[in-house]
């Protein structure tokens, strides 16, 4: 698909050259072509990137700003409004099978353990979600970096931090070092809900990065939940192996 934009404050081919370099730096960019006349550049994309993002994109490579150009045939470009449930079915599947598959683990609940299900929940949450990052982890970095408060200063972090989520599935799995592992959670992601909440906030128009760069998830209240909910269950934890 390819999309025609408006970029302000390119005056020379030097200007070219540093929005060009931006722009064929981001993989989900299949092909940008730039130049000084209209339109200034054309993108072609293998994942659709919001508006939004692309203005963080070129605002990286100096005094530059982008804009959709309107298709007179087209009208004014409208999204289709999608209910909830059908924009986060991915999610709410994942989350309720990983549910639904770490309560049958007790069966035949003679003596059902609520901390026993809510250890194997945030294995199974854990390790499933780091396998949708680990699947394309720079795809994940490139997205992660742009509410993530460390990882938009430091592009590593959002290399390494599917990792760290997996470590993190592996202790709650096996029980290893529980109250260390329980407020490596509790911090990891409450920092990470910090940046999550600051969009929010903003009401910027982003991809969540929870599950990696398969699904095309928009960052909203759904987001800060799901990490807080998280971050409750790691006190919860903690406070009862003290």
């Amino acid at each position: 698909m390819s999309t025609s934009y408006k970029i302000n404050g390119m005056t020379c081919d030097g200007c070219v050259s540093s929005v060009q370099k931006k722009l064929d730096a981001e993989s989900r960019v299949k092909k940008a072509s730039i130049q000084l006349e209209e339109p200034q550049a054309v993108i072609e994309f293998d994942t659709v990137i919001p508006i939004d993002e692309l203005k963080q994109i070129v605002a990286t490579a100096g005094n530059y700003s982008i804009e959709s150009i309107k298709d007179e045939n087209e009208g004014e470009n409208i999204e289709d409004e999608k209910s909830m449930l059908e924009t986060y079915k991915p999610l709410f599947l994942i989350v309720g099978f990983i549910a639904g598959v770490t309560g049958l683990a007790q069966f035949p609940f003679e003596n059902f353990s609520e901390m026993m299900w809510m250890r194997h929940f945030m294995a199974g949450f854990f390790i499933v979600f780091s396998f949708f990052k680990i699947l394309n982890i720079k795809g994940f970095a490139d997205s992660y970096r742009i509410y993530d408060l460390l990882a938009e200063k430091w592009y590593a972090w959002g290399l390494i931090y599917p990792f760290i989520e997996l470590g993190l599935g592996v202790s709650y799995l096996i029980d290893i070092a529980p109250v260390a592992t329980n407020i490596i959670t509790a911090v990891v992601l409450g920092f990470s809900a910090i940046g999550v909440i600051k969009s929010n906030l903003n009401k910027r128009k982003i991809k969540c990065a929870c599950l990696g760069d398969v699904f095309n998830l928009p960052m909203s209240k759904i987001t800060i939940i799901e990490d807080l909910s998280m971050v409750a269950m790691a006190l919860i934890m903690i406070g009862v192996a003290l």
